[in-house]
């Protein structure tokens, strides 16, 4: 494949409202984030104090899965959906670290994240970041840069980790469009937060906080996000809590980290 630089265009960012990723940016005590998102952060931690064990837990979560879907599965191309800012253990970082020719497709719909990514990510010729609405199933397969890096002959992964619960439609459908694309051979990765998996009165505190962000928070059953692995068979041990999927250092509070996560693999 032939590789051009991109040139990097100052874009407009509200600032007005919090966004999803620059909230889980300041959890993550990152620096891409405004006041608005900080406010928000520390709303979200008045009424659940571990919010911030919720999100490194995330974070964990999708440096063992990117380490199976590279390691253990050979996969070299993924598409990262709702990838947020970037921070440590980016999904290239740690596929990279074990396979430098892994190519790596960014999507988000925050054009802070277009800023930041191509600043991050200039001279590195296999891995992009587009702006795109991740319901827009052909725009995000068809852009340009998708198209460059990404061979839909060949075995792929989609990743959704923690993005989902901002998406008020069916998730369900949605990864099924994307699905249609996917050969055998390739993998579906996704975390989502469950209101199975908390208090009711946490629930409701927590998704009346992002009612102000630029998406809302939808949380859903165990049986509806295992819905979404329609298609795809679920890679052992299935879809636990996610500090017990392959689990490394135990969390500090497991039963407050209330995302649901797990592998599908085409067949």
């Amino acid at each position: 494949m032939t590789y051009e630089p991109r040139p990097t265009f100052p874009p407009d960012i509200p600032t007005d409202r919090p966004t999803p990723a620059r909230i889980y940016d300041a959890l993550l005590y990152g620096k891409d984030n405004y006041q608005v998102d900080r406010d928000a952060a520390a709303r979200a931690l008045t009424h659940e104090p571990n919010a911030r064990l919720v999100v490194h837990e995330n974070r964990a979560f999708l440096r063992r899965v990117v380490e199976y879907l590279v390691n253990e599965a050979g996969i070299r191309q993924i598409i990262d959906l709702g990838s947020g800012l970037p921070t440590q253990d980016n999904v290239h970082q740690v596929a990279h670290a074990i396979a430098p020719e892994t190519r790596v497709v960014y999507v988000d719909n925050d054009p802070i994240v277009l800023a930041h990514g191509q600043a991050l990510l200039a001279d590195n010729p296999h891995t992009r970041v587009i702006t795109a609405d991740l319901r827009d199933v052909d725009t995000v397969l068809n852009h340009p840069d998708t198209r460059q890096l990404i061979d839909f002959t060949q075995p792929w992964a989609l990743l959704s980790v923690a993005v989902f619960h901002f998406i008020p439609e069916d998730p369900q459908s949605i990864v099924a469009a994307y699905r249609a694309h996917m050969p055998t051979g390739s993998h579906l990765a996704l975390s989502h937060l469950s209101q199975d998996a908390t208090t009711p009165e946490t629930a409701a505190e927590i998704t009346a906080i992002y009612e102000q962000a630029t998406a809302p928070m939808v949380l859903r059953s165990y049986q509806d996000i295992a819905g979404i692995f329609t298609g795809f068979r679920l890679v052992p041990p299935g879809l636990p809590l996610i500090m017990n999927w392959r689990p490394g250092i135990a969390p500090t509070d497991p039963e407050r980290v209330w995302l649901y996560g797990g592998i599908g693999r085409t067949e």
